[in-house]
């Protein structure tokens, strides 16, 4: 493939009608403010650029119009509407405290924080699925990831949907086939599968997310096998013994913590991938005809993955958006208005 970037196809995905320039008028200050924001915060805590990162995953991957109780067969049918700060909602029956983001999900404070400053200076303007998206542009652009522009004009969701998570995000447990196929669902595919996953290029993971890995792995009395680096395994047991603390964090990628690299990829082709789900797109059977080639190719050429890293996060943006009368602008990002 040369230097060339990975042509990143996919269908039914609903775009966005307005542009990055969507607030030129009504909000002119709205991208310096949240990038002051995220400089201040991540200069604190060079974490939370992962953590927003996430959140915004986690929030375009949901959708909020499936029944309340919904086959997993069936989930591949439900109609999206993704990037809609649905994730942001308080509640005990919302999104925050669905499996995948109990305890584990970051970030809110400091959207709330973004949503203050900019409610002073622009009112009732900028939804806070707006704001998500554009202060993950920037968390990856600080970290060292590529610039790009993030289409505008979400408009917030009226309710979240925790059944959707628990079952559309994927888990780090999961087949590559399964997290294909959720991927799918929302739009993207198997090339965006392999490049949003490299966002694990940065931030931390709980040892309840891989300790499954450390210990008597399906059954075998030992340590999953993908697992290369005996160091790393050994390092990994003392962390994460098998009743320990399963809240313990440790880094997501070994070596390269807080940048936003390719780093990721030669772990992976190294057998130092953290989580399951990471190293099935190197180590799997399923990966040979798929993944593999890929990873080969980002774990050598960093700046194809910047690339192609900034087209699958305008497509996961672009994840069935509200746009137009629907939804709403959210005063306060935790609440509907009332």
């Amino acid at each position: 493939m040369g230097t060339r970037s990975v042509k990143n196809m996919s269908t039914s995905i609903s775009t966005i009608s307005g542009s990055a320039n969507f607030y030129s008028k009504t909000c002119p200050n709205l991208r310096t403010i949240v990038r002051d924001q995220i400089i201040k915060v991540i200069k604190t805590e060079p974490r939370m650029a992962a953590s927003l990162l996430r959140l915004h995953f986690h929030d375009c991957f949901v959708n909020v119009t499936c029944p309340s109780q919904v086959a997993f067969n069936n989930m591949f049918s439900w109609v999206s509407r993704g990037c809609d700060a649905s994730i942001l909602l308080d509640g005990a029956d919302g999104e925050k405290f669905a499996l995948p983001n109990i305890n584990s999900a970051r970030g809110f404070e400091v959207v709330d924080s973004i949503k203050s400053v900019v409610e002073s200076s622009c009112s009732g303007v900028v939804s806070c699925a707006d704001i998500l998206a554009v202060a993950a542009r920037y968390s990856v652009v600080f970290s060292g990831g590529r610039r790009y522009d993030v289409p505008l004009g979400r408009r917030d969701g009226l309710v979240a949907n925790q059944t959707g998570a628990n079952l559309m995000l994927p888990a780090p447990f999961e087949t590559l086939g399964n997290i294909t196929r959720k991927f799918e669902a929302v739009g993207l595919n198997i090339t965006d599968v392999v490049i949003l996953s490299g966002a694990h290029t940065f931030g931390k993971a709980s040892c309840a997310t891989f300790r499954n890995r450390l210990f008597n792995f399906s059954g075998t009395s030992a340590p999953d096998s993908t697992l290369l680096d005996s160091n790393m395994v050994s390092v990994l047991q003392n962390l994460c013994p098998v009743n320990g603390d399963g809240r313990q964090t440790t880094a997501l990628d070994w070596n390269s913590t807080e940048n936003f690299d390719n780093h990721y990829f030669r772990n992976l082709v190294n057998g130092r991938g953290l989580l399951e789900s990471d190293q099935v797109l190197y180590s799997s059977d399923e990966a040979i005809s798929t993944t593999r080639s890929l990873v080969e190719l980002y774990s050598k050429n960093w700046q194809i993955f910047l690339d192609d890293f900034k087209h699958s996060m305008v497509k996961l943006g672009n994840i069935q958006p509200l746009t137009g009368s629907s939804g709403e602008i959210r005063k306060n990002c935790r609440v509907v208005n009332s």
